[in-house]
């Protein structure tokens, strides 16, 4: 039996732990946030493939997942996972929808500050409002960028979030919550800055689907 809690953070938080990488030098905050914002504000739109592996705090597998994912700042997303469970996740930029077609549910939450502290939602949002709210440190591992956010409240899904890059292009995100499960995110056939359908993120709840609507 799958746990819905655990499947409702999961394609919301879209992201990895850095606790696996090894960060021996890292530049000054202000630095590394510079290249964060230089790196990420050319960054409109985002489309890829990706495996996603949820690992306890011993590295064991709890749970994996594949699907594609699409991204157009500001505010929206649309994430489907496609093995082993179907689900799908849309923000509107209004709105986050989080349908499961086995369950026949849908679960939305309005776009505040909770939400859009998730991982999934930071990449499509206001960078400089992104290195204001986190501590950002950078390295590099076997010669790909690693940008480390630390959040600078606790009203957080995770602990760290590190975003992997391969030159100017996102290949990873890993992140780490409070009970130190980590989860690592890796993207492929990856497109940046290339023509998305709008529609992809509108959400029509099907007919005869429960809804459940959460306010903070």
């Amino acid at each position: 039996m799958r746990d819905t809690q655990t499947l409702l953070s999961s394609p919301l938080t879209l992201a990895a732990t850095a606790l696996g990488l090894t960060f021996a030098t890292p530049v000054l905050a202000n630095d590394a946030a510079e290249r964060l914002t230089e790196r990420l504000e050319p960054l409109e739109s985002y489309q890829a493939s990706f495996e996603q592996k949820i690992l306890d705090g011993s590295g064991e597998r709890l749970q994996s997942a594949t699907g594609e994912m699409w991204l157009s700042r500001p505010g929206m997303l649309r994430w489907e996972v496609e093995a082993p469970y179907s689900q799908v996740v849309v923000s509107d930029g209004s709105d986050v929808y989080l349908y499961d077609p086995d369950l026949e549910q849908v679960t939305v939450q309005p776009m505040d500050d909770r939400v859009t502290h998730t991982p999934a939602l930071l990449l499509s949002g206001n960078i400089g409002e992104l290195t204001s709210n986190y501590d950002v440190v950078y390295d590099q591992e076997n010669g790909e960028d690693v940008f480390t956010l630390i959040p600078s409240s606790a009203d957080t899904l995770f602990e760290e979030l590190s975003m992997v890059f391969d030159n100017d292009t996102l290949t990873q995100l890993w992140m780490m919550d409070s009970t130190g499960q980590r989860t690592l995110i890796t993207f492929s056939d990856i497109t940046q800055n290339g023509a998305i359908d709008r529609s992809l993120f509108n959400f029509d709840i099907p007919e005869g689907t429960d809804v459940i609507r959460e306010e903070f």
